[in-house]
């Protein structure tokens, strides 16, 4: 295996690597909030096919603040993250450098990549509705129906505040308008079953165990219920849910991100321009989707059997910086209508 996995007590060694010297031939160093087995077939896949080695260090949080610490001196040369929010906050905080590369630009659709170049998406997990197969008989949505009073006692969500749904609430601010999208979400949390918590497979098991009859989640984590061998419960939480995908007839479902990002200050920035290439490339999406269950961004590349089954998604074409910037307007409506309380 080329793909050498870091932890923090490793830190130092990379900076000592760094500090004082010319740039370590055909090595890329990582940071990354996506844990390292997730990505080490696409990382085996890239040093098989051009001899560059990868080297991961993982970090749940923090990340941005321990590279704005580190300064010039840092090792890092990608980032690599989910969730627009944290693209966007690395490019904020000065953490990264834009890349102007046709080959990169031309596989990333425009929606999908910041304006400036400073971070792309590689794959994209709907914002959908997990809806009871025995109690919901209808196939379609919308998010805006989900204000409606029919489904009062009847919503499962986690925290308004996660960064899942403030981007979602935030799309809808673009589509809607602050006063219309403020509104809504005092509707959905009229007609929640319960008090927001736990993650998006705790929705599914609410579903499950008849405490709703609908939930907000992203789509991979039906493919991580459906494969989870070491927890098989959650593949029973998976069998009672259909995903209904909202607004595919109008302007589409909401989507997020996973994405890369070239570190200010890369040691290795050729060779971690070459890794950004591979990512963005088919083949680079395709092996990353398919371990993630997620949807690669580029049309040309092929979603999993896996992923194919929750459905076809027709994602909102909304540019993603426009979610992004719209985010802190999106937290504070969560406080205004007491969502969590």
């Amino acid at each position: 295996m080329h793909v050498k996995s870091i932890q923090a007590a490793g830190l130092s060694a990379l900076i000592a690597a760094s500090v004082g010297t010319t740039a370590l031939a055909a090595e890329v160093n990582i940071y990354s909030y996506r844990q390292p087995d997730l990505i080490a077939p696409l990382l085996e896949a890239f040093t098989e096919e051009t001899g560059v080695k990868t080297n991961v260090l993982f970090l749940n949080k923090g990340l941005v603040e321990r590279m704005k610490a580190e300064g010039e001196n840092s090792p890092a040369d990608l980032i690599f993250t989910v969730d627009i929010g944290r693209l966007s906050n690395a490019k904020n905080e000065g953490v990264t450098q834009p890349v102007d590369n046709a080959a990169i630009k031309d596989a990333i659709p425009e929606n999908f990549r910041d304006p400036e170049g400073h971070w792309y998406g590689l794959t994209t997990r709907g914002r959908v509705v997990y809806a009871s197969r025995d109690r919901v008989p209808q196939d379609t949505i919308t998010y805006e129906e989900l204000a409606d009073p029919k489904w009062k006692g009847k919503i499962c969500i986690r925290s308004g505040q996660h960064a899942y749904n403030v981007a979602l609430i935030a799309s809808m601010i673009a589509h809607n308008g602050e006063e219309e999208t403020e509104k809504w979400l005092a509707g959905v949390k009229d007609n929640l079953a319960r008090k927001p918590n736990g993650n998006d497979r705790a929705q599914a098991k609410g579903i499950f165990a008849g405490e709703c009859d609908i939930g907000i989640g992203n789509t991979y984590y039906v493919g991580l219920m459906q494969n989870n061998e070491k927890e098989p419960e959650q593949k029973d939480w998976a069998k009672s849910i259909k995903v209904l995908f909202p607004n595919s007839g109008d302007r589409g479902t909401h989507v997020n991100i996973s994405g890369m990002a070239l570190a200010k200050h890369s040691p290795n920035k050729d060779d971690a321009i070459k890794l950004m290439e591979f990512l963005a490339s088919p083949k680079g999406q395709e092996l990353y989707a398919e371990r993630v269950y997620e949807y690669p961004v580029d049309p040309n590349a092929e979603a999993s059997e896996t992923v194919k089954g929750f459905g076809e998604i027709n994602p909102d074409s909304l540019p993603l910086a426009d979610i992004a910037k719209n985010r802190p307007k999106a937290s504070e409506l969560v406080d205004k209508v007491g969502f969590n309380n």
